[in-house]
């Protein structure tokens, strides 16, 4: 199958694309790396108007350190957050990630503003933000606005950003003392999507944690900031109190049923998940052994 007809328009800046989303409204998709667009174009799940071009504006590439924020530009590449020496020292919960996605030619031509735009809720980035408490920077015709990871999904691709707006940059703060991550996923094969995923940042004081960020994915209709961490944090953690926080999340989990997997197996996956993140996270590797 291939995509419906469609016209396109490449814009030559930031603000150009605006006054083209501007024109065509819900009618028109932004394209950047088009590893996700293109496809659903194919299977005629998604069929534009007109596709605006964004591939080419250098200004929304790069990453860089500004004060206590990582920036990454939303057409920074999946390949450029691998190899970053910023990611891997302030944010390597990325690095992790982006190694997990799909496969080299996938991430050779991928950005993060492109899967965070299309909020695919078994996508590795989007757990990620949620995880590391980052922002959203968008720009519309009223200006720029910052939107909090954890209320910029909404849904199976569907996001807070408006017709006419533009993802332009992430901001993520920068990792400090005590801090550690960790990402695990399962899926069939390597780079296929997951059937349940974990993107977590801590800060550990101790043999405690001080703070503790649990990003599930797969498991709901959007990225899953788990509450059940709060169970887990500043105090002395046992295998009893780590079965009550797992049973608490499998109340969070909203998992649906496809050929890949049930609901009861995400369920379980995204519980083993939990306690080997916390005996790593903590150097307890006894915690995460099941009976």
């Amino acid at each position: 199958m291939k995509a419906a007809a469609f016209a396109y328009a490449r814009a030559t800046s930031v603000v150009n694309a605006l006054e083209l989303l501007a024109a065509h409204g819900d009618k028109a998709k932004v394209l950047s790396g088009g590893q996700s667009l293109m496809p659903a174009m194919n299977l005629r799940l998604l069929s534009p108007d007109i596709l605006v071009d964004i591939g080419g504006l250098a200004e929304l590439r790069g990453i860089a350190v500004r004060g206590d924020l990582l920036a990454i530009g939303a057409l920074t590449r999946h390949v450029d957050l691998l190899h970053s020496p910023e990611v891997a020292l302030h944010a390597p919960l990325l690095r992790d990630a982006v190694a997990q996605v799909a496969h080299p030619a996938i991430r050779n031509r991928g950005t993060i503003g492109g899967s965070l735009a299309h909020a695919d809720p078994a996508s590795e980035l989007p757990a990620c933000v949620v995880a590391l408490d980052a922002t959203i920077v968008v720009r519309g015709p009223l200006g720029e606005r910052r939107i909090a990871a954890t209320a910029f999904f909404n849904g199976i691709y569907d996001t807070a950003l408006a017709p006419d707006e533009l993802l332009v940059a992430v901001e993520v703060p920068v990792a400090g003392h005590g801090s550690a991550f960790f990402f695990h996923e399962y899926a069939r094969r390597h780079g296929d999507y997951a059937l349940v995923g974990l993107a977590a940042r801590a800060v550990v004081a101790g043999d405690r944690f001080a703070e503790l960020r649990l990003g599930f994915f797969a498991v709901g209709d959007r990225p899953l900031l788990a509450a059940a961490a709060n169970r887990l944090i500043n105090v002395s953690v046992t295998p009893a109190l780590l079965a009550e926080a797992t049973t608490a999340l499998a109340d969070e989990l909203d998992p649906q049923e496809d050929q890949q997997a049930s609901p009861a197996m995400r369920r379980h996956l995204a519980a083993v998940l939990l306690r080997r993140c916390v005996a790593a996270l903590l150097a307890r590797p006894e915690l995460g052994v099941t009976s």
